[in-house]
């Protein structure tokens, strides 16, 4: 790909950024950042009425926790600016006042009250209302391809409330490219002509958006689906403006795990997963939605998971770095179609990674837990510790659960593995275990197991006679890593002091 290639990413400030905008912004920096091109963030907050005043900065640290961070934005090489469309709304005027003078749209002086009337009117008659070429011009509807030149004018200097509407071509057939859905065809005839310029003085998404993809050379148009029935109207405002258009590509649904239809936030709270990157709290109501950070997720377990949503590298790969994503990344290889959401494979990514981090990473990780906990450890410790559970941790808060008893002894005991394991010879078995465990002098594991297993051994007993109960009088269940290496770190005399303890409570 020989242009420059610039994409943007563009939001609208009116709440926390949903899973299905971060893919966006994904795919968008991956795109770029294979092209050598420019990953740009844009805040389209012409909708003042829906603004959230800390949803900009909550977009901006979600991207930078993502490590997906923008190039061009608010406040960061401001090459095009200013990047937020409140910003910009001077400049949308004069190019709408351009598309009147060349024919491409008119001035609209319909009331709500009367253009409501109409729908009533065609619902009345079994019909659906749109304001397009079959209409405009018939004399029922007040705008300025019925009135004269003289008549607009009067209006406007009386200060009568108007919206400027683009006027769609009739009898027209668009052939439209998308980079993922390839050839589209519509008929112009079944497009109405939309509001560019509202009577509020802001335009609308359709015009600051071209305009502001112009005039900052966004050179690929990467967006949701929901977008699809926008591209014949921006195609045709290009067109109109005689400039040259972007490539576009719109990227299938995020779809819901349970039934049908997109992924929302009400599927997350229903089923128990986050649908934002970061904790986001609601200051109208306080109330606090959870985030994947939060969650205890990594931010590449988590990227990595959002790019396998609608998209795939045609291998069998599914861990891939950032760098790897971004060499592997491809608009080819984007599906059309709805990309299921998995809260299970979610976990499973973040698990492939944890198992990827050093002990040490993990180490670094799990002390403020402890400490929070009232333990204090050495690093070392700790560190062994963590390399003997983390295989069966999904997330570094497991780590708590499964590590517990190296930390303090048991308080309870699994009532099935005791019911099943602790029987009538246990307890005194058990006594004989320890005047074993009490005579080894050396508590290394290797010895250890070499003294405990020769002495069962010598009994002609079977190991799990001996082991489960071990297990049960250190742990507590019937879970956990090695039972010599769970011995060694404890120490002899806290795993006497368990084994007299389980005697004690289970006999």
């Amino acid at each position: 790909m020989t242009e420059n290639v610039r994409v943007r990413f563009a939001p609208s400030p009116t709440g926390p950024l949903h899973i299905g905008g971060v893919r966006t912004a994904l795919f968008n920096y991956l795109f770029a950042k294979k092209h050598n091109g420019t990953f740009v963030l844009r805040i389209e907050d012409t909708d003042q009425t829906r603004y959230v005043a800390n949803a900009e900065q909550y977009i901006i640290d979600s991207l930078e926790w993502c490590n997906i961070p923008f190039d061009e934005g608010p406040g960061k090489n401001e090459k095009f600016g200013p990047y937020r469309q409140s910003e910009r709304k001077d400049l949308y005027k004069k190019y709408a006042d351009q598309l009147i003078e060349s024919g491409w749209a008119y001035y609209a002086f319909d009331t709500a009250e009367e253009l409501d009337a109409h729908r009533k009117d065609h619902e009345e008659k079994g019909k659906t209302f749109i304001y397009n070429w079959h209409n405009r011009e018939k004399g029922r509807l007040v705008n300025s391809l019925v009135l004269s030149k003289e008549e607009v004018a009067a209006k406007i200097s009386a200060g009568e409330k108007y919206v400027i509407r683009f006027k769609t071509p009739q009898d027209e057939t668009l052939i439209l490219q998308d980079e993922i859905r390839g050839t589209i065809k519509v008929e112009t005839n079944t497009l109405d002509d939309k509001v560019l310029f509202k009577s509020d003085g802001m335009p609308t998404y359709h015009l600051a958006n071209i305009v502001d993809d112009h005039l900052m050379e966004i050179s690929h148009v990467i967006r949701g689906e929901e977008w699809l029935p926008s591209l014949p109207l921006h195609e045709l405002l290009y067109r109109a403006f005689d400039w040259k258009a972007p490539k576009f590509a719109h990227l299938p649904l995020i779809l819901k795990p349970v039934g049908k239809g997109k992924l929302s936030k009400r599927d997350g709270d229903k089923l128990g997963f986050p649908v934002f990157p970061l904790e986001y709290t609601n200051e109208q109501t306080g109330d606090v939605s959870r985030g994947y950070k939060e969650d205890g997720y990594f931010a590449d377990a988590f990227i990595n998971m959002l790019a396998f949503l609608g998209w795939n590298p045609g291998t069998e790969q599914e861990i891939f770095s950032l760098e790897e994503l971004t060499e592997a990344f491809d608009l080819a290889r984007v599906s059309k179609s709805g990309a299921k959401f998995s809260p299970d494979k979610t976990k499973w990514f973040n698990q492939q990674y944890l198992q990827q981090k050093s002990n040490e990473e993990l180490t670094a990780l799990f002390l403020p837990i402890l400490e929070k906990k009232g333990i204090i450890t050495d690093k070392d410790q700790a560190e062994k510790i963590v390399s003997l559970i983390k295989e069966r941790a999904t997330f570094v808060a497991d780590f708590w659960e499964l590590s517990s008893f190296f930390f303090k002894n048991p308080s309870e005991y699994d009532a099935k593995a005791v019911k099943k394991q602790w029987k009538d010879t246990t307890s005194e078995l058990m006594q004989e275990l320890v005047e074993v465990i009490s005579k080894i002098e050396d508590f290394s594991i290797e010895n250890t197991e070499t003294e405990i297993k020769g002495w069962i051994t010598s009994k002609e007993i079977g190991f799990g006679k001996v082991m489960q109960p071990l297990r049960l009088s250190l742990v507590g269940k019937l879970a956990g890593p090695d039972l010599f290496d769970i011995m060694t770190m404890i120490g002899k005399e806290t795993t006497i002091t368990r084994i007299q303890n389980a005697i004690k409570e289970l006999s």
